[in-house]
């Protein structure tokens, strides 16, 4: 083992990139942020993009910030949207948003071809309008996919662009609804029978792999010296987080939450049953072999929503405030598919109060304790319905990602749950890219309980136990049934 290494964890959410710039040793990290930059949609002849050559600027100025030298390089970002290149290597358009709504009836086109009972056999992998196979069924016939060579997910166009390699990490291919899930490899007899064509697919790598080294061109523009390897980490962002979660032993669940809560447990095996099909579970891949066994929930989506509708007034005098309102006045199905686009969440919220009979919530704060107890409510029956389907213990919730420093969702979610809530880290996606890094170095050693048994050295945790009298939450659940 060497005695430490300096690397850059590059992670990318859906409002915003940051560049952390880890100093790791053998049993502990200490980091910096290097460089924050925003990340939002742009709107372009009524189809919804992301400015991916903002993401890439935003990235090499954050290696120039996180230098000037380097041991290696990690980026970890969202799931399912792609970039296309054709056949020169040139990028054909600014990747589609997954919130666009060009995959409206998608996936019943898919599942007209391939039944849904059939695609969950193999991917098992949750049905989101969004997903990768949709996607690519929404641009069927259209001159960027008739034109492309190659499909490179978001971390991998990045990873392709830092050092012209080509590869797809295998958390982040789970997510397209192209991969078995039994082989972890691409399936392409699904893709066959969909009329994809395999060979946009590049090969497949694990977590761990190094992809490349920095080109010359990269390490001029941003200042870095001497070699520096890219890794490929969990590059799907919950792939990294959950490394990330400090948990001793695996009988927990994970919330990592932020635009999303994504909430599950971690297996050796994917379960690929028909009842975790009809929970709409995922078999999503993790690293070292692993599968997060979850479900996709709004997550922080709504609260940002209800922000940005009301011109993003401070946060924290609108939680005080919700943590005072009555509990459970009001609650909505944190997972319906009408709260994923953007635009007026309030009124969305009331009108989903509305049709269950419940009395909207009318003040600021009130919409706000809805919010929160609705993704209470949504870890509750997620953790319960994962660790029912998989046969999987679990005796504390690990909540990480931005929720974790939300003082009034952790004590929600323990009350909800009924179990212990351990809060942190909140860069837990950026521990766990870095640790995977390390790892490759020879920095750190062993498996993920070694790697998690870092985090819990580095970083300070919160915990919150169960309140008796927390709440009716059964009772809430039923008016949602």
């Amino acid at each position: 083992m060497t005695a430490g290494a300096r690397v850059a964890a590059v992670d990318l959410g859906a409002s915003s990139g940051r560049v952390m710039a880890f100093d790791v040793t053998p049993d502990r990290v200490d980091f910096t942020e290097a460089h924050r930059f925003p990340n939002g949609p742009v709107r372009l002849g009524g189809t919804l993009h992301w400015d991916v050559l903002a993401l890439y600027r935003g990235v090499l100025d954050g290696l120039r910030a996180a230098g000037p030298r380097l041991d290696a390089v990690g980026v970890d970002s969202w799931a399912v949207d792609y970039g296309l290149l054709d056949a020169t290597g040139a990028l054909l358009g600014n990747p589609v948003h997954y919130r666009d709504a060009r995959t409206d009836g998608a996936a019943d086109a898919v599942h007209a071809r391939v039944p849904a009972t059939e695609l969950y056999d193999v991917t098992g992998l949750q049905v989101l309008p969004f997903n990768t196979v949709y996607q690519l069924a929404a641009a069927a016939g259209t001159p960027q996919l008739a034109a492309a060579r190659q499909l490179l997910l978001v971390p991998d166009l990045l990873n392709h662009w830092l050092t012209g390699a080509r590869a797809a990490e295998v958390t982040n291919a789970s997510t397209t609804g192209l991969l078995d899930a039994r082989t972890r490899a691409w399936s392409t007899g699904l893709m066959d029978r969909l009329g994809i064509d395999a060979t946009l697919f590049p090969p497949l790598v694990e977590a761990g792999a190094v992809v490349g080294e920095l080109l010359p061109h990269v390490l001029a523009e941003t200042g870095l010296t001497g070699r520096a390897p890219v890794v490929a980490v969990g590059s799907h962002d919950t792939a990294s987080a959950v490394v990330g979660v400090p948990a001793a032993g695996r009988d927990f669940a994970y919330v990592a939450t932020g635009t999303w809560s994504l909430v599950g447990v971690e297996l050796d095996a994917p379960v690929l049953t028909g009842a975790g099909r009809r929970a709409n579970f995922s078999n999503e891949l993790g690293v070292d072999g692993t599968v997060r066994y979850l479900r996709n929930v709004m997550g922080l989506w709504l609260l940002q929503e209800c922000l940005r509708e009301w011109g993003d007034p401070a946060l924290g005098p609108l939680l005080a405030a919700a943590a005072d309102e009555p509990a459970l006045a009001a609650v909505v199905d944190a997972g319906d598919p009408a709260f994923i686009p953007p635009g007026d969440m309030p009124a969305r919220i009331a009108a989903a109060c509305a049709r269950t009979g419940q009395p909207p919530p009318t003040t600021r704060a009130a919409i706000v304790r809805c919010v929160l107890d609705s993704l209470a409510l949504a870890h509750r029956r997620a953790v319960r319905e994962a660790a029912e389907l998989s046969g999987r213990v679990v005796d504390v919730v690990h909540v990480v990602g931005g929720g974790a420093r939300n003082t009034l969702l952790c004590r929600l979610t323990a009350d909800a749950c009924g179990l212990p809530v351990v809060a942190g880290p909140v860069e837990a996606a950026a521990y766990g890219n870095a640790l995977v890094q390390a790892r490759a170095l020879g920095v750190v050693a062993g498996g993920l309980a070694e790697l998690r048994a870092v985090v819990r050295a580095s970083t300070g945790l919160v915990r919150y136990e169960p309140r008796a009298g927390g709440g009716d939450w059964d009772e809430a659940e039923e008016r949602l049934a």
